[in-house]
């Protein structure tokens, strides 16, 4: 149940990741005074606040998943586990 609930975990840190660096990490030295920033390729203007969310929820999801894998294999190694 660790092993599928830390992959998943890990799963979603990636794609939140993916979603960071795509709303905001991307474009980061485009934003004005006002935080906004206007793609004339597709003709979208992106706020500066609306990428910065999914930063913080891929860093919780990602130590949320390592610590999961962690305690997996702290209790595979664990002698209790044996008996």
């Amino acid at each position: 149940m660790r092993a599928i609930l830390s992959t998943l975990l890990l799963a979603l840190g990636a794609v939140f990741g993916f979603l960071a660096y795509d709303q905001h990490l991307k474009w980061r030295a485009c934003f004005n005074a006002l935080g906004r920033c206007f793609d004339p390729g597709s003709g979208t203007v992106h706020l500066q606040q609306s990428g910065l969310v999914w930063l913080p929820l891929a860093l919780l999801t990602l130590g949320g998943g390592i610590y999961t894998l962690w305690r997996a294999q702290a209790a595979k190694r664990s002698p209790r586990a044996k008996r």
